[in-house]
């Protein structure tokens, strides 16, 4: 029987369940490992092999023809010497992160206008006073590039809390979803800076990406705007960042990523205090939402490979999404 394999660590056995049904009725044999280690004795032995941060089985994996990959990010996998097989296919799980990070957008953006960084250093110190002024999200002006499910679902929550929100693309005649206010592409960023509050990237990580907040795109927001990055670190100028929230020109910024990841230990961002910084947590397994999405979205491409069609969840390498 065709075998297919699957870490399961962030798994409950209703996942495991709905993963074996649609491999039996696809004709495979589902096997399921709980680490990278316990895999890899198997690798070339799967057809399919399901799971994330699977480098090690995918470059062992001499017959894979599928890897759908758990995570959004497919970063590692673009190369062909990635790949013991580099005809095989790729999937990704992007749809599965969006409220997660959305919701973690919202949270540390809130943290940044109502200057909940400055009290967690008063908190410390214990000192006991209020800080004014503050800002709200009510009337922000909200720019996001990247518009697939994290940014639009980014942009819902903020509008839904009054913001206005205008999305940046790759290719805005693709159009948009109407949580956004306008769809732009991404050569018309410049003239959005200067009239943008919160500049929010939900960017993937390729070469076209990166460096794309440079210190010219970080001069064009005004004054006291923020800056949030939930997409990969290497498309914000670190140096160039810090500059500007020490300078004053950003009245602050979060990061969930970072370039390097993680800092280097004497970096100044663990001690920027306008900064809000977190550890590549915002799309992490754990909200439940998100492994079953995680899951769900394996079980609607595994009989579309059975039958040779195309993956709805498919990624082109060439074009790294």
């Amino acid at each position: 029987m065709r075998r297919l394999g699957a870490l399961d660590h962030y798994m409950n056995d209703q996942h495991r369940e709905m993963v074996r049904l649609a491999a039996e009725r696809c004709g495979f044999s589902a096997e399921f490992f709980g680490s990278v280690e316990a895999a890899l004795p198997f690798a070339e032995q799967f057809e399919v092999f399901f799971g994330c941060n699977c480098q090690r089985v995918i470059k062992a994996a001499k017959n894979l023809r599928w890897f759908a990959c758990a995570y959004a990010g497919i970063d590692p996998y673009v190369e062909d010497d990635a790949w013991g097989n580099p005809a095989c296919l790729l999937s990704n799980s992007a749809g599965a992160y969006g409220v997660t990070i959305a919701e973690h957008v919202v949270m540390v953006l809130l943290m940044l206008l109502r200057r909940m960084p400055e009290y967690e250093r008063m908190r410390t110190e214990r000192e006991w006073r209020r800080l004014s002024p503050i800002r709200s999200v009510q009337g922000l002006r909200a720019t996001v590039a990247g518009t697939g499910n994290v940014g639009t679902e980014t942009a819902k929550r903020l509008r839904a809390l009054g913001a206005t929100v205008r999305g940046v693309r790759r290719d805005k005649s693709k159009g948009g979803d109407p949580a956004f206010e306008g769809i732009f592409a991404m050569e018309e960023i410049d003239s959005l800076l200067p009239e943008t509050d919160a500049l929010i990237l939900c960017l993937p990580g390729t070469r076209e990406t990166r460096r794309v907040v440079d210190r010219a795109r970080l001069a064009l927001l005004p004054q006291g705007s923020y800056l949030v990055n939930m997409g990969r670190g290497p498309a914000v100028d670190p140096e160039a960042l810090l500059e500007a929230l020490q300078s004053g020109h950003l009245a602050g910024a979060a990061l969930d990523v970072t370039d390097p990841e993680p800092p280097a230990p004497d970096s100044p961002l663990w001690t920027q205090p306008n900064l809000v910084l977190t550890p590549h947590c915002a799309g992490d397994m754990a909200l439940q939402y998100t492994c079953d999405r995680v899951v769900e979205m394996f079980v609607e491409d595994l009989p579309r490979y059975a039958a040779g069609e195309p993956l709805l969840h498919g990624v082109d390498r060439r074009r790294e999404y």
